[in-house]
């Protein structure tokens, strides 16, 4: 199931996964009370699946973490953010649907 293939990172791990994944990493900034979070997730759910050894696809719930979302500054939720090398290479901000985000996903794959 592709929701295996999401890593579930936090303020303790965030660094550490980021700068030693070999592929980009996707990252989902979240929290369940946000309702187009819920819309995405199943989106994001799905590139996983689909882009599973091309890029890896992590979540950091905004609730439970402070540090992480506040030093990216996150102020809005879904933010999404791909990382290259241990670098902000995009971001973007709301619901995006499939189309749009491996459009996005593409250019760094």
């Amino acid at each position: 199931m592709a929701g295996d293939l999401i890593k579930n990172l936090g303020d303790s791990n965030f660094r550490d996964f980021i700068s030693s994944a070999q592929t980009p990493v996707l990252v989902d900034f979240w929290a369940e009370w946000c309702g187009p979070c819920k819309m995405i997730a199943p989106v994001v759910e799905e590139i996983a699946g689909e882009y599973q050894g091309k890029i890896q696809v992590a979540k950091v719930n905004v609730d439970q973490n402070r540090a992480i979302p506040s030093e990216f500054k996150i102020s809005s939720i879904p933010t999404l953010v791909m990382f290259k090398g241990g670098n902000e290479v995009e971001r973007f901000v709301g619901f995006r649907t499939k189309k749009e985000l491996k459009s996005i996903l593409d250019k760094h794959v």
